[in-house]
């Protein structure tokens, strides 16, 4: 991954000035006019496995840009104060309908989300999931529709990220 981005800024998000100069290699920027200093960081998003009695996994396609149509874990962004324990539990039941029963952490990925001109750098923070039956499963918000497939089987080009990518490798570890 680079840091050599402007991740979008074009100007100084505080004064507005055309003098906001990347420094440490893009992971920060400052102004000349009024010294504010922003820095990077990455924005926390959490994905979660969610294993039928089958053993396949849960997958969703992406409703949306970026990456529409393609095959994606559920989950999303953590909001501000919410924990990423509470972002699962609130984007399962947003994307899918379903209630978490138990979950546990199992690894984490950088990734870089573009979205708007912007380029988002985020953690993905998986989690292995369990939920309250499948019946009232039904593809909600951002999830344009729901697959079932062995891990094994899953093609890596047709995820949207190589976060996800990596996710799914450590798994079947």
């Amino acid at each position: 991954m680079t840091h050599e981005t402007n991740h979008g800024f074009t100007c100084c998000p505080k004064c507005g000035s055309s003098s906001f100069l990347a420094r440490d290699k893009g992971r920060s920027f400052k102004c000349e006019e009024c010294q504010f200093h922003y820095y990077i960081n990455s924005s926390a998003a959490v994905a979660c496995l969610i294993i039928n009695a089958s053993g396949e996994l849960l997958l969703t396609r992406r409703a949306f840009e970026p990456n529409k149509g393609m095959l994606d874990l559920p989950g999303g962004f953590v909001e501000p104060m919410e924990s990423a324990e509470e972002a699962v539990i609130r984007e399962i039941k947003e994307e899918l309908n379903l209630r978490v029963t138990k979950m546990s952490y199992l690894v984490s990925y950088p990734n870089l989300y573009p979205y708007s001109n912007f380029v988002v750098p985020t953690i993905d923070l998986a989690y292995l999931c369990e939920v309250e039956g499948l019946d009232s499963l039904r593809p909600d918000d951002d999830v344009a529709s729901i697959e079932f497939i062995r891990p094994e089987k899953i093609d890596p080009k047709a995820l949207c990220a190589n976060s996800m990518r990596q996710i799914i490798q450590f798994y079947l570890k």
